[in-house]
């Protein structure tokens, strides 16, 4: 895939994680901003916070959580974690429950 196509890819995967987390405010105490370059940061009350972006070069959106880095690739329409094949979605809830001490589902 050509660096054009990734970028569609990852920019609709990007507004759709947008949309998971604007739903799912209320239940955990955390804030979601939206940041020029393919960027979701979400901060929760703790301070701590959880990092999205799109990485062209490598073609992958990377999630940067206090668990650690995070690396998806697109496989079949979804995004799976390179090392392990956890959805990406289901990542950024457990990241999100992790950090929050809330349960989160997105």
């Amino acid at each position: 895939m050509d660096e054009q196509e990734f970028t569609r890819r990852a920019d609709a995967e990007l507004v759709r994680i947008e949309a998971a987390l604007e739903a799912a405010v209320g239940q955990a105490d955390f804030d979601v901003e939206i940041k020029p370059g393919g960027v979701i940061e979400i901060e929760c009350e703790n301070g701590s916070k959880i990092i999205i972006n799109r990485h062209g070069a490598a073609r992958e959106i990377w999630l940067a959580a206090k668990s650690g880095g995070y690396h998806f690739r697109p496989e079949n329409g979804r995004w799976l974690d390179a090392r392990n094949g956890e959805e990406l979605l289901a990542a950024i809830a457990r990241t999100l429950s992790e950090q929050t001490g809330a349960s989160v589902n997105l």
